[in-house]
């Protein structure tokens, strides 16, 4: 195989592919050629524009995680940070000011709203601004495309007594960032995805690449997003590739972030076996032939086998590289007759 898509969110997505890629660069995944190429079709319904400038947090944790330039304790925004046009807004009584944008992290703000504002799409933004993060490491090895050059919003319905229907809509940066995802989502809805188109190169991506994986990302409000942009799913559905993915649930809770939340806002049963369901089996008119499952959740594999997925269950903790890449091994095991063991 020479060419991987992965349709990725923010930490856990970026953090995934640190693991893919260096499972690829040590030739440890079985049938994956050393120098294969990476497409990551990232989500960018969490963006949005706060004081002016064009914020696009998943897009700019994939690039700058594999830039080596994220903040490592943090899991987002850049390293050796400062604050001081927080501080000075803040000072004026500019709102929002629970959420920061770190001195450094602005510059990438301002490049992106001023080429926004020049006209050029968001898919062509983000080429530009690869060029300092990704291309000086991986050349043409890699590429990051946004799912949509289009302005699409998640936004989260939470309870309200003083409203009049008793609930308001937040953006899902206020719900995550401000409200820490400790109130019940409701609701989640995704402004503009319905009338969005897939940004260039994602079908055909989709569409010709050896291998599609779904890493450990919230699949409501990181993954799901992705599929919901019109055209998207049934690329998904009807490329010639193997499509695996790998559950952000391990026993029975999400590692890190609001996947439970988002679950139960939307019904979904929060466990391995549930996700995997929720994203069903391309036999079945879903979009999986495989499902990486974590170890502890072994007593799932049956019943996920039994709704026509491959299922496997395997340590899914990404401690470090190691491990890491020994999970993306797993999955093209899992999913590549013929590719052997991991």
């Amino acid at each position: 195989m020479r060419h991987l898509t992965v349709l990725s969110g923010g930490m856990g997505g970026a953090k995934f592919l640190q693991g893919l890629l260096h499972g690829i660069a040590a030739g440890t995944l079985p049938g994956v050629a050393p120098d294969a190429t990476v497409t990551v079709i990232a989500n960018t319904a969490d963006d949005w524009w706060i004081h002016g400038l064009k914020v696009c947090p998943d897009l700019d944790t994939v690039m700058y995680t594999l830039g080596d330039g994220i903040d490592p304790e943090r899991g987002w925004g850049r390293r050796a940070e400062t604050w001081s046009a927080k501080e000075e807004l803040a000072a004026y009584g500019v709102e929002p000011t629970w959420f920061g944008l770190g001195d450094r992290d602005i510059a990438t703000h301002l490049v992106r709203t001023q080429l926004l504002d020049s006209g050029y799409p968001l898919s062509r933004v983000t080429q530009a601004l690869c060029q300092r993060w990704l291309a000086p490491t991986y050349g043409e090895r890699l590429t990051l495309l946004p799912m949509t050059d289009d302005r699409v919003e998640t936004h989260v319905a939470i309870a309200d007594p003083e409203a009049p229907s008793g609930r308001r809509a937040v953006h899902f940066q206020e719900y995550w960032v401000r409200l820490r995802a400790e109130v019940p989502a409701e609701q989640v809805v995704f402004v503009g995805l319905d009338a969005a188109t897939p940004a260039p190169g994602v079908l055909e991506t989709i569409a010709t690449t050896d291998l599609l994986v779904l890493p450990p990302s919230n699949p409501v409000v990181s993954v799901g997003t992705i599929l919901g942009v019109p055209g998207v799913r049934d690329a998904v559905r009807a490329t010639t590739a193997r499509v695996v993915g790998l559950s952000p649930i391990v026993g029975a809770s999400h590692v890190r972030g609001m996947a439970e939340q988002m679950l139960t806002s939307i019904g979904v049963e929060v466990s391995a076996a549930g996700v995997g369901l929720n994203y069903g089996a391309r036999a079945n008119g879903g979009v999986l032939d495989g499902w990486l499952i974590d170890e502890r959740d072994a007593d799932q594999v049956s019943r996920l086998e039994a709704e026509g997925l491959r299922c496997a269950a395997v340590p899914l903790m990404m401690t470090d590289h190691d491990a890491t890449a020994a999970m993306a091994a797993a999955a093209v095991s899992l999913v590549v007759d013929g590719a052997g063991p991991a």
